[in-house]
């Protein structure tokens, strides 16, 4: 599965702050997610991230943007997230409407994923207390200690390997408006080392009240994420469970369907799966009557060796 740059954030469509030289008109400054991006190897203009970030707030009022996506900060697998989020902390006095903010749009022609260089990503909610909406790929060098932000919404990390410190930071945060977490775990080999001991504050209900979609995505981990979720208390209160992009095999499948009632689910998606057709059959006879969105047309890729096989998440390296 390839990771494409963002069509929109917050509902905004994404636009690509132009080049010095490019002379494009600028929208309505609240009108777009902001996309700023520096690619040393594209980009032959003369400056760095910083100093287009620094142009960016005198060509635009500041004070009227909602949105920003932070693209390449320049080579992204050598440098990390740093410099990129200090320009944010230094402009929180003038964008002072900013809702959403998306670091690390970065895609595998710029970095594979798991070669973004990522920070700790948890001041901008300490600069933000209105913030909305936090996403952020690339999972090397993440961290995210235990936070509190009375507003935010939305967060979600994109990543082929999520490290469970992260995961233990998100689990220990506290976030009373929180309706929509998404984490995609990786692999081991690329830092996903989360486990489900680490998910069980998340799992148990009690964490974030307000959670009504929940993504535990995109893992090798998945049946036995999914076997968690059959007994999980969180599951009652979701319209939106995402389980897709990891290693889901008939036996994840069967352990949630037999555990606790899902037909009060909006949708549920199992993309990106390893079922058979008879599993499938069961899962839509099981959900579909009572109204459930059952998600499932993506298989997973597999290779046989000597009688052994290896199956894969959707994203990794």
């Amino acid at each position: 599965m390839s990771v494409y740059h963002l069509d929109d954030l917050y509902g905004l469509p994404a636009f690509d702050f132009p080049l010095p030289d490019e002379g494009t008109e600028p929208p309505e400054p609240g009108a777009v997610a902001w996309r700023i991006s520096y690619a040393p190897y594209r980009d032959q203009s003369e400056e760095d991230f910083a100093g287009r970030f620094q142009r960016f707030l005198t060509s635009v009022d500041p004070s009227r943007v909602r949105a920003l996506i932070i693209g390449q900060w320049g080579e992204a697998y050598e440098g990390d997230a740093d410099d990129a989020i200090e320009q944010l902390l230094m402009a929180k006095d003038r964008l002072t409407s900013l809702e959403a903010v998306f670091i690390g749009d970065i895609t595998a022609e710029e970095s594979e994923i798991s070669w973004i260089q990522q920070s700790d990503v948890t001041p901008v909610l300490h600069a933000y207390p209105a913030l909305r909406e936090l996403g952020v790929r690339g999972g090397s060098g993440l961290s995210f200690p235990a936070v509190t932000h009375a507003h935010l919404r939305t967060l979600r990390f994109e990543t082929g390997g999520l490290p469970g410190a992260v995961v233990r930071g998100v689990a220990a945060s506290d976030l009373p408006a929180l309706e929509r977490l998404d984490m995609w775990l990786g692999v081991e080999e690329y830092g996903g080392d989360a486990t489900i001991a680490d998910l069980a504050p998340i799992l148990s209900g009690g964490r974030f009240p307000a959670l009504r979609h929940l993504g535990v995505q995109n893992s090798e981990l998945q049946d036995e994420i999914a076997a968690a979720m059959a007994a999980a208390p969180v599951v009652a209160q979701l319209a939106f469970l995402d389980l897709s992009m990891g290693v889901l095999t008939d036996e994840g499948a069967a352990a949630l369907l037999d555990g606790q009632p899902l037909t009060h689910l909006t949708w549920l998606d199992l993309d990106h799966n390893y079922f058979s057709a008879a599993m499938e059959e069961r899962l839509r006879t099981a959900l579909e009557p009572s109204g459930v969105k059952v998600v499932m047309a993506e298989k997973g890729d597999e290779d046989e060796y000597d009688d052994e096989v290896s199956r894969y998440t959707a994203v990794a390296e």
